[in-house]
């Protein structure tokens, strides 16, 4: 499959998550990460960067 092939049919299973009648839970690590953000950006201590900068730190 090409790139925008599987582009699409991953936002055909996106769409889909939407028409679910049950709610899909958030794990328990994922709002203790969401939490740690959350206090780190409260107390000052979070760093921030562009988009450009992390796309220039991440490997190829």
């Amino acid at each position: 499959m090409s790139t925008a092939e599987r582009l699409q049919v991953m936002e055909v299973l996106w769409d889909s998550f939407r028409y679910e009648k049950d709610e899909i839970e958030t794990p328990l690590w994922h709002e203790q990460i969401l939490q740690e953000r959350k206090e780190s950006i409260a107390s000052g201590t979070a760093k921030f960067i562009s988009l450009s900068d992390l796309k220039q730190s991440r490997p190829q």
